[in-house]
Order: C-alpha cells, then sequence, then structure tokens
C-alpha cells in the first residue's frame, strides 16, 4: 500500500515444528540468530502475528534469548513476525465501516513505568495527524477490512511508519478503540 513500516522479518513455525525465517523469495533460512542479528538487530519485538492484547509478544534484549521467545510466541500462532525496536512516539486511530470507512481521531500511548496512558488527541502536529488518518483508511483497504479496526502507528525521527492493525481490537472500558470514537462524539 505504498506506506512505510518497520524493518522486520517472518518467521514460521514449520509443520516439523522447526522454526525459519522466511524471505521475500519464500526462501527457508535456518540460521534465525545470525538473519535476526544482521537484519534488525537488538533489541527486537517478537509478536506472535495473529493473536492480541500483546499475548505471544516480547522484547528480545539478547540474542541468546531469541530462540526461547520465538519458541514461547509460536505457541501462539506459528506465524511470528520479528521487528526493530525503534525509538517512537505510539499513535493510534480507529477505523469504522465496510463500503465507506470512517476514521477517528488519532490517540497517543503515553508510557508510564509499567502501565500505559492514554492521549486523545495525540499530542503530535495535525500534519502528522491527517497523515495517520490518511495511511490508517489505506491500510484498511488494503487488507479489505470491514466492520472495525485500530490502526496502529509510530512516529519516529524520520517520519510515521505503519505498525500493525488490529482487526479485532480491545473493547472493554480502557481499550483505546471506544475511547477514540467517544473522543469523535460516537459513543
Amino acid at each position: 500500500a505504498g506506506i512505510p513500516q518497520v524493518k522486520s522479518l517472518y518467521v514460521k513455525k514449520r509443520y516439523d515444528g522447526k522454526l525459519v525465517v522466511v524471505n521475500k523469495q519464500f526462501d527457508e533460512i535456518e540460521d534465525i540468530e545470525k538473519t535476526v542479528e544482521k537484519e534488525l538487530g537488538f533489541p527486537c519485538f517478537i509478536k506472535a502475528s495473529r493473536s492480541g492484547s500483546s499475548v505471544g509478544c516480547y522484547r528480545c534484549d539478547h540474542k541468546e534469548d531469541l530462540i526461547t521467545k520465538l519458541i514461547e510466541a509460536s505457541k501462539y500462532d506459528r506465524h511470528i513476525v520479528v521487528e526493530e525496536c525503534v525509538d517512537c512516539i505510539e499513535l493510534e486511530t480507529a477505523v469504522l465501516g465496510n463500503d465507506d470507512p470512517i476514521v477517528s481521531r488519532v490517540g497517543q500511548i503515553m508510557p508510564h513505568g509499567e502501565e500505559s496512558k492514554t492521549c486523545i488527541p495525540a499530542l503530535v502536529d495535525q500534519e502528522i495527524q491527517d497523515k495517520i488518518r490518511e495511511y490508517a483508511l489505506r491500510v484498511f483497504k488494503a487488507v479489505d477490512g470491514h466492520g472495525l479496526s485500530r490502526v496502529d502507528f509510530f512516529l519516529t525521527e524520520s517520519g510515521v511508519v505503519f505498525n500493525e492493525i488490529n482487526t479485532l481490537p480491545g473493547f472493554t472500558a480502557i481499550s483505546m478503540y471506544p475511547m477514540l470514537w467517544e473522543a469523535q462524539g460516537i459513543p
């Protein structure tokens, strides 16, 4: 969809149980540690691809911990994303609809010790928020989204980069998705 993303690798748990990196040509690379170190470096983040609420997500600070954390993530999904760690501001928006989806305001995740707080609207320039809303709609359409999704971005020194789409976002009293719509006047 032409949207900048953080650098990442795809790790697959084969049906025989072996973990491999799958490159863009669909070749399987067995030396995961060397590939991650060369392509992304450490620390990095490991995410079970089709999980939610940070289930199967781990920060990996050292090469020696990589395989253990990949094995743990593979308990939740055989498709695993390994992403570079970036210094950023975390920004999120909500998309709602089917044929003519609408996009909410942009919210910001504010790290605060072990927990995080949210700020709606985000404390970034309107131009950045407009770009995020445009990208969110493009991501939603690229995956043929329907119903609802939360689309997450990072604001780095080099600009806005796409992090992930949550096609079934949290919907509790403290979840970002309903709070974004509430801030837009949609209860």
